[in-house]
């Protein structure tokens, strides 16, 4: 699953949408510039980030939430700084995005996932290049629980973003 099969499940879920982040680096070719403006120290051009933004603003209008835990590294890559700063915006949105230190996440998968309304799991592949591949969907009821279980034990060590972004 890719494009906009996958779209269309962040504008269908009822009531919560999470994602486990369990690399350090992506690469993502629509937000190539705004990293390299990040990194540059320049100011970064969030045009790329609108779309996105405006639709974590839509769904927490409606009493629909989306959460997030990034599992990173310490000291953090480009990519994870830049995810950092892009989250005070998504957080600002609505969303509820958190960090733990890898260090303790050794009982996590080692991979992303979204997990929709508790009910439907979208494993994400990428290539070794860091590219996203697209999504497996998984219904399968004991997966679906056992990725329920990793999103509440992610949820319970994670930090608040502002909380982490001040250490």
């Amino acid at each position: 699953m890719i494009g906009a099969e996958f779209d269309r499940l962040f504008r269908s879920f009822e009531h919560t949408a999470f994602r486990l982040e369990a690399r350090d680096d992506y690469l993502v070719s629509y937000e190539a510039e705004a990293l390299r403006q990040f990194v540059a120290g320049e100011e970064v051009d969030l045009g790329w980030f609108q779309d996105w933004l405006a639709m974590i603003g839509g769904a927490t209008a409606e009493g629909r939430r989306f959460t997030r835990v990034r599992v990173v590294t310490v000291p953090l890559s480009d990519y994870s700084r830049f995810g950092v700063f892009c989250s005070q915006y998504t957080n600002a949105a609505g969303e509820d995005i958190r960090y733990l230190p890898r260090d303790q996440a050794a009982s996590l998968p080692d991979y992303d996932y979204w997990l929709f309304d508790s009910r439907l799991l979208v494993r994400m592949h990428f290539a070794d290049d860091l590219t996203f591949l697209g999504g497996e969907v998984i219904t399968d009821p004991a997966i679906v629980v056992q990725h329920s279980y990793w999103r509440d034990a992610a949820w319970h060590r994670a930090v608040r973003r502002d909380d982490f972004a001040a250490d």
